[in-house]
């Protein structure tokens, strides 16, 4: 029962990367970074492929070397989702990942040296239909910026990324998207407005560093949230310092809330209280961890009591109204005569979503 996102999105020209779209009429992706050693290759391409067992659209890996370089062409032959290479001040790298598929270049023109050798990267990038990435960092922003404005402002942001998209219009190269990061909330969101009126290619969303799980959510909820509803946003990261396939689950459930891009189970669940019939906490949880492989779109609400319950349950694919000892079942809003023992809820409630999972695949197939 999802419904159409009210939200009217920014037009933005489309790139690929890889062979998938960003931009455009495309879905806004989601994707995430290893952070494991790139030179150790069996352990990135095992979190590569963990990131895209939960729905990854897009995987960063940084090759600060050589030998990164190296195991770069190793594990993109190892893996299905498109890899960008995140690449700083060395040409070299860049060229060289270039040769071995890279599905977009991470870099900032102007870091990178003289004219020729911006020019042999864009070469190369457009040689391969390689796009590239403008990122700017808030932390990282050029000396002379800093000075002008005397600290990171949304102004300093645009106009370092300003800088490089000169450079790659000069050159004629206009398959890129930028991102414009600062761990502050507003000085990101304001940056990013100013950028979104500048130019009409594809925006990376993100908060940059954060901070942990929880913090790191909620911060990247909030500033991206406030883009998203105007309509600002092409693909997004969430940083957090975790696991990265959690930056993952929490970009779709960023979406998910704003009914942009629904992917698994959509949990409606109350806090619980005293009224409730049912541990309401503990299957959720237990719901949750089962049915992480669930890719097909889906509301799902649980709640302990008659209070809020029905009317939950009218508006969900599937839904849980808590009663004494036994629970209500309600399928498309629809009260069905059958009943829940409270005891076994989660065994019954999963094999009612993996039934209806099942007969819409028949259907569809």
């Amino acid at each position: 029962m999802n419904q159409p996102t009210p939200i009217k999105r920014r037009k933005s020209t489309q790139i690929m990367v890889g062979n998938v779209p960003v931009g455009g009429d495309a879905p806004i992706t989601v994707q995430s970074m290893t952070n494991t050693r790139t030179t150790d290759v069996a352990a990135t391409v095992d979190q590569i492929n963990r990131i895209a067992a939960v729905g990854g659209d897009i995987v960063r890996v940084s090759v600060p070397t050589m030998d990164a370089a190296e195991a770069f062409k190793q594990i993109k032959q190892q893996v299905s989702i498109p890899v960008v290479a995140d690449i700083h001040f060395d040409y070299r790298i860049a060229l060289k990942v270039a040769e071995y598929g890279a599905d977009c270049l991470r870099i900032n023109p102007g870091n990178i040296g003289n004219e020729q050798r911006i020019r042999a990267v864009v070469d190369a990038a457009r040689e391969r239909n390689i796009p590239i990435r403008i990122g700017v960092n808030g932390g990282s922003l050029e000396k002379d910026l800093q000075e002008k404005y005397g600290e990171p402002t949304p102004e300093a942001l645009v106009e370092s990324a300003m800088r490089h998209v000169d450079i790659l219009d000069r050159l004629n190269f206009d398959q890129f998207k930028v991102s414009v990061k600062a761990s502050d909330v507003f000085l990101a969101v304001g940056a990013y407005q100013g950028l979104a009126s500048r130019i009409d290619q594809p925006l990376h969303l993100g908060i940059t560093e954060a901070g942990g799980l929880r913090s790191g959510s909620v911060k990247s909820a909030v500033g991206l949230g406030m883009l998203l509803s105007q309509g600002i946003g092409d693909t997004l990261r969430v940083s957090l310092a975790a696991d990265p396939v959690e930056e993952i689950k929490v970009g779709f459930d960023i979406l998910k809330s704003l009914r942009i891009r629904s992917r698994g189970i959509n949990f409606i669940a109350c806090p619980s209280c005293s009224r409730q019939e049912f541990d309401v906490i503990s299957t959720v949880n237990a719901l949750e961890q089962r049915l992480e492989d669930i890719v097909e779109p889906m509301d799902v609400s649980i709640i302990g009591c008659v209070v809020n319950g029905p009317g939950e349950a009218l508006i969900s694919d599937l839904g849980i109204t808590g009663g004494n000892k036994k629970s209500g079942f309600y399928q498309d809003g629809v009260r069905q005569k059958e009943r829940f023992d409270n005891d076994d809820l989660v065994d019954a409630l999963e094999a009612k979503i993996r039934s209806r999972i099942a007969i819409k695949d028949i259907t569809e197939s």
